[in-house]
């Protein structure tokens, strides 16, 4: 996708992701610095979350609100409509790509432009503006700094915050050398060659007659725009040339600047981590009778390009999307090959569901495979859009149609038909995990397998245990139920028997419970020595006749108590 002159082409590769992908692998330098991007922004943005405190309250409310403005898309596209006429402004509704650039090329050559200052905006990367105006004769210059850079390489952004992500500083130090000309130097460190590119671009700025911006959001109760950068270069290419050109898309519109704002506190700290950017600046119009500054004129382009199509579809959630690139930064597909391998403008998950959604699911029907359904994209979104749902809807879609091999829709067929019948389905896995196992346990592993050479052509498959989860998870299930049912079984046991006998301590004791605590109870033991009673006479009492006690049995009652009298009865508090 890149030329000798510098100018990007477009043309939409999707459809080879698999080989794409296959080719980013090979540069291990990229894959280093990829891996570093994923590892080091899942840390800022998880910081900046924390520190915020109420990020999923503030998510919530943006959702409803963007949920809210495309439900109501033609009332707030004509209130903003009307009120940046009011504002000055002249406004142009373009239906596709085509036709915003013929839009911006006539307002070019309308003025006689020559020179063009151009910000980062998605949508011109998407209707292939750049190309278009230098096919007539013009001079564009992408200001933002990541843009310049692959700009002079002849390339594509790589991520949709960081287009220069896939550069190391080498490569753009040799870059500058080969561009600049500007004599020997060294660009030892980023702060010169930042410099350097700073004095560059400067005089691009100074000459330009039309400047094109892009904007984060349109505010429908004013007509003002605003834009998000951390380089001011969109401040310069909106004040400094006498025409400003502002090119976005529809789904941009919301109601309030309390909506604008609140959106803003999401989207920086899902991109970069900041708790707020650099330069957030809201575009009114051109420049009134006391203004210093600003453009003479100004231009709103807004794009549908199908968006109009996605609104009145089941992807309706995909216009949420605020263009924060959090889901880039934490998928494993985008961290492992890049953005250049999705072939088309929006790299990533996001890209993955927009990308068929904009051009055709049959051009890029391998995206949506992108995915190993980890759900990190959802978790992430400041949108709370459900990529991973939509992601699977397209692939249904793709099957719908036809578009995959007829091969893999007859495996999943099969599939299908066999999920549906768990019981055959756990034989049949069982079987042929069994199977594995026999073969793979002295090796280990299979370096080729039939079904499976698109996993063994990169790694061995390791030989299975012998039992599949669900078999060692009924074996664990059948185990604890045969424990409670033991444990029932000796519950039930112990209830027919009835209460048990108290228990006795090895000193024959019997314990008892006072206030919840143990005690013991004392008791006579009939082997403990007993002392002499001094009032009767020692030696062996003579035998009477009809004296029982030797005999075991008990005495009779005794007929009262001395002199046969009653037994006295002892008193209650004795």
């Amino acid at each position: 996708m890149a030329s000798s002159d510098g100018c990007t082409s477009l043309k939409q590769t999707s459809n080879t992701f698999l080989d794409n992908a296959h080719e980013a692998l090979q540069d291990a330098g990229k894959v280093e610095r990829r891996n570093l991007m994923a590892y080091y922004m899942h840390i800022v943005r998880d910081a900046a979350v924390d520190q915020f405190g109420h990020f999923e309250d503030l998510r919530q409310h943006v959702k409803q609100v963007k949920q809210h403005s495309l439900e109501h898309l033609e009332y707030y596209l004509n209130q903003f409509e009307q009120a940046a006429l009011q504002n000055g402004n002249h406004v142009h509704f373009a239906e596709d790509g085509d036709q915003l650039n013929s839009i911006v090329l006539d307002i070019c050559q309308q003025h006689s432009a020559r020179r063009i200052a151009k910000g980062k905006s998605m949508v011109t990367e998407e209707t292939g503006l750049n190309d278009y105006l230098k096919r007539a004769g013009m001079k564009v210059v992408e200001t933002d700094l990541g843009e310049y850079i692959i700009q002079q390489a002849g390339e594509t952004p790589s991520h949709i915050v960081g287009p220069a992500l896939h550069k190391s500083a080498a490569e753009v130090r040799e870059l500058f050398f080969a561009k600049h000309d500007l004599g020997e130097r060294e660009l030892a460190d980023t702060g010169e060659m930042v410099s350097e590119a700073r004095r560059v671009l400067r005089e691009h700025f100074l000459k330009a007659e039309v400047g094109i911006i892009g904007a984060n959001a349109l505010i429908a109760e004013n007509g003002y725009s605003m834009l998000v950068t951390n380089e001011g270069n969109g401040d310069l290419c909106a004040n400094l040339p006498n025409v400003l050109i502002v090119c976005t898309t529809l789904d941009r519109v919301v109601p309030r600047s309390e909506d604008a704002t609140a959106m803003l506190r999401l989207l920086v700290r899902s991109a970069t981590g900041q708790p707020q950017t650099c330069y957030t600046s809201f575009y009114s119009g051109p420049r009134r009778e006391h203004d210093i500054d600003g453009p003479l004129e100004t231009h709103i382009v807004l794009l549908d390009n199908r968006r109009t199509e996605i609104l009145a579809s089941d992807y309706r959630e995909m216009l949420q999307c605020i263009r924060c690139g959090a889901c880039l930064n934490h998928c494993p597909i985008y961290a492992g090959v890049g953005g250049h391998a999705y072939g088309w403008v929006y790299p990533g998950p996001m890209g993955s569901v927009l990308t068929p959604l904009l051009t055709s699911l049959e051009q890029s029907k391998a995206l949506p495979n992108a995915c190993t359904s980890c759900g990190r994209c959802a978790e992430v979104c400041p949108a709370d859009i459900p990529l991973p749902d939509l992601l699977r809807d397209l692939r249904h879609d793709e099957t719908r149609q036809k578009l995959s091999s007829s091969r893999w829709r007859l495996g999943m067929r099969l599939h299908a038909w066999l999920a549906r019948h768990p019981t055959l389905y756990h034989a049949v896995t069982g079987l042929g995990i069994f199977t594995l196992h026999l073969l793979g346990r002295r090796k280990g592993s299979f370096a080729s397998l039939p079904l499976a050479a698109g996993w063994t052509s990169q790694r061995d498959f390791p030989a299975p245990e012998g039992k599949t989860f669900m078999h060692q998870y009924s074996a664990m299930h059948r185990e604890e139920k045969a424990r409670e049912h033991k444990a029932a079984q000796a519950l039930e046991q112990n209830t027919k028997a009835g209460p048990a006998a108290p228990r006795r301590t090895a000193q024959g004791r019997t314990p008892a419970r006072r206030n919840g605590t143990e005690r013991i109870e004392p008791s006579l033991r009939v082997d403990w020595p007993r002392k002499p009673d001094p009032r009767k006479p020692s030696g062996t009492r003579p035998r009477r006749e009809g004296d029982d006690s030797a005999s075991g049995k008990k005495p009779a009652a005794h007929p009262g108590g001395p002199r046969g009298k009653k037994p006295r009865r002892r008193p209650d508090h004795d």
